[in-house]
């Protein structure tokens, strides 16, 4: 089976952006994927998704599988409430580089960003995120099945997004510094007022 060139994601160094500093410039979403396990055994993952800007976790869908399809309906959930993001960025897992994924991003008109393989830096917010979310929690927890793991992983998205300061974000939880960003979007003046 041959693979058509215009359907292939591009990578690599020729489709990098300019720097870091204007990929930030652009509201981003970054999806990854964990893995975890329940205590019989079973085999659970996490979708994860971030927004590069506020560093809220949007979504933290837990399965036993997730396919391209799902992760485009996990999308659409999210941008039915947020509204498109303006790019997404991700690895070139097979979820990511699926047909429903490219035809997805095609009807919506986003931005896709491959980052080049074996190069998890391009994705740093994520893989950041990931890191913390596998430490905090998927290794914190002893699942008893996949119920228990969705309310654990639940509990812990709110803690992260609402009680959590981030020095990154001058002091402010996820949740407020997005509340903070959405009032200043709306209401320019604040950003001059002292």
């Amino acid at each position: 089976m041959e693979v058509s060139e215009a359907r292939r994601p591009e990578t690599g160094a020729g489709h990098a952006l300019a720097d870091d500093a204007a990929r930030r410039a652009e509201p981003a979403l970054e999806p990854g994927f964990r893995l975890g396990r329940a205590e019989n055994g079973w085999r659970f993952r996490v979708l994860t998704v971030v927004d590069d800007y506020t560093r809220e976790c949007l979504t933290l869908v837990t399965d036993t599988s997730l396919s391209g399809e799902r992760l485009g309906r996990e999308l659409d959930r999210i941008g039915e409430h947020r509204g498109w993001p303006l790019m997404i960025v991700s690895d070139n897992g097979t979820e990511m580089t699926s047909n429903a994924i490219l035809a997805w991003q095609e009807k919506r008109s986003v931005l896709w960003h491959y980052i080049t393989p074996g190069k998890p830096q391009q994705n740093g917010f994520v893989e950041s995120f990931n890191g913390r979310f596998r430490d905090e929690c998927l290794n914190e927890h002893l699942f008893r099945n996949i119920s228990h793991a969705r309310t654990v992983i639940d509990d812990w998205r709110a803690d992260y997004n609402a009680v959590r300061p981030h020095t990154s974000l001058n002091g402010m939880t996820p949740e407020a510094f997005a509340q903070h960003a959405n009032k200043a979007y709306n209401n320019p003046q604040t950003l001059t007022q002292n």
